[in-house]
């Protein structure tokens, strides 16, 4: 057995140079296992390596000292940090001579922001932020981002900065209150915020010989820079109108990268994009709280209706994968729990008020926690964006969800209580027709069913009746007037 794993070791360490043998060998070497030799295992255990195998030829490392160019083209998320330290990974076991982070945002989560920073910093390659193509920013995140590079670029006519703490509070869409009417708990926290921000690009830009003064006013102020200011201002080290020409400028360059100095050598390199990968995809989509919040709705009254109607399994399968999905998401986001709570408070009463007769007061109250809930279901402060659920699809939904329980779910347990309208209990007065015949019983044919019965009257096949009364499952009938 030893034998035969030391032969398949020294197999997938050729694998790249010789695969049809390879394959061939590796068949020989597990067939002639003595503990599965003529067994089915042999062969699943033969599958299990040629997948194995096939995922290390197509991850097999490109070449030494390539460029790998890493896009972020939208709001800074759990998706984006994922996609940094990917790339930081790759980099590191490929050798690569340095990476490219093309940057475009608005903004993002304070969190992810920091992580991608911690990835920055303590990355061995050297990263160049090159914030492009033309027309894109790095706003508020995005300035932070530029400033841990440890080459910072931009091409014309892209702008960075405006990185002062957003402040929330407040009923979304609602006028903040000014300056003056602020609550000391409030002013406290935003210069905490506001100062937090500052210490940690200051320190960025004193780590990369930047321009820390313009740092500082880019949070106090909400100060921003076009490409060319920037450059005089020592914000960026290149102002660079393509990527071959970034490459060209920083070919030459020395910079510190996990303790080592380096002197970059990316001229002429051709850079290799690193493609999200299909979890980081997925996060990408589900993390926006929009999509998070149409997610967790789905899959609440997708399960409720899977209960309120057994056996369609449509709704509960939907609602199920709709339900993981959503708390996979949230979990990305910065939720407030009080807030959650209070949502999924007004779902269950608005239910119950389709349960319990009365004047709307469940209702009314559900309606009310659900808005409050979903306008502040995420934690403010937690971005320098506005992270929160779309106001239009916070009315909608309220109005799905009030009409499903105060008009369908209403109707559907109010036709449950109603008495029945046809059965044994509704059959005195309805009309039938005689079977077959025998004296004083015999057989009938009621709503296309088939009743014995019995009548003071003589009856002969055929002949219409009418059903008087029920006893146990006899019909006492009699002849129809004409």
């Amino acid at each position: 057995m030893s034998y035969g794993f030391w032969r398949i070791n020294s197999l997938f360490a050729s694998f790249p140079r010789k695969r049809e043998p390879i394959i061939r060998d590796l068949a020989d070497t597990v067939y002639g296992f003595p503990l599965v030799r003529g067994r089915p295992l042999s062969w699943l255990f033969l599958f299990l390596l040629l997948l194995i195998a096939a995922g290390s030829a197509s991850a097999a490392p490109a070449r030494q000292g390539g460029v790998l160019l890493v896009d972020l083209k939208s709001a800074i998320g759990v998706a984006a940090s994922r996609q940094v330290a990917r790339a930081v990974e790759q980099a590191r076991q490929q050798q690569a001579a340095a990476i490219v982070l093309r940057l475009d945002t608005p903004g993002g989560l304070v969190t992810s922001t920091r992580d991608i920073i911690r990835e920055m910093v303590g990355a061995p390659v050297p990263i160049i932020v090159y914030v492009a193509p033309s027309g894109a920013r790095a706003a508020s995140a995005g300035t932070f981002i530029v400033y841990a590079g440890h080459v910072a670029a931009m091409a014309p006519g892209t702008n960075l900065g405006a990185a002062t703490p957003i402040e929330f509070g407040g009923m979304p869409g609602m006028p903040r209150p000014d300056d003056a009417k602020k609550s000391d708990s409030q002013a406290t926290g935003l210069r905490k915020a506001t100062n937090d921000a500052v210490a940690m690009l200051r320190s960025l830009a004193q780590m990369r010989g930047h321009n820390a003064e313009w740092a500082e006013k880019a949070v106090r102020e909400a100060a921003t820079l076009t490409a060319e200011e920037a450059r005089r201002e020592n914000v960026i080290d290149i102002f660079a109108g393509s990527l071959d020409d970034l490459l060209a400028q920083a070919d030459g360059r020395k910079v510190t990268a996990g303790g080592v100095e380096r002197t970059l050598a990316t001229k002429g390199a051709t850079p290799v994009t690193v493609e999200p990968d299909w979890r980081t995809r997925l996060l990408a989509v589900i993390s926006d709280p929009n999509i998070a919040f149409i997610l967790l709705l789905l899959g609440i009254y997708g399960i409720l209706f899977e209960f309120w109607s057994p056996g369609t399994y449509l709704p509960g399968v939907v609602g199920a994968v709709s339900l993981i999905l959503a708390l996979i998401a949230l979990s990305t986001l910065p939720v407030q729990y009080g807030a959650l709570a209070l949502l999924l408070l007004g779902i269950a009463l608005m239910i119950g008020e389709a349960f319990t007769p009365g004047i709307g007061a469940l209702g009314i109250g559900g309606l009310v926690a659900f808005l409050v809930g979903s306008f502040f279901l995420f934690e403010p402060g937690a971005a320098d964006i506005d992270i929160s659920v779309s106001i239009p699809l916070i009315i909608g939904a309220a109005a799905t969800s009030a009409a499903l329980a105060f008009i369908v779910l209403g109707a559907a347990m109010q036709a449950r209580y109603l008495p029945p309208a046809i059965g044994p209990d509704e059959m005195p007065g309805t009309t039938g027709r005689v079977i077959d015949w025998q004296e004083t019983s015999g057989r009938v044919s009621v709503l296309s069913e088939t009743w014995a019965a019995r009548s003071k009257h003589p009856l002969k096949p055929n002949d219409t009746v009418r059903i008087v009364a029920r006893e146990g499952l006899t019909l006492i009938v009699e002849p129809s007037s004409p």
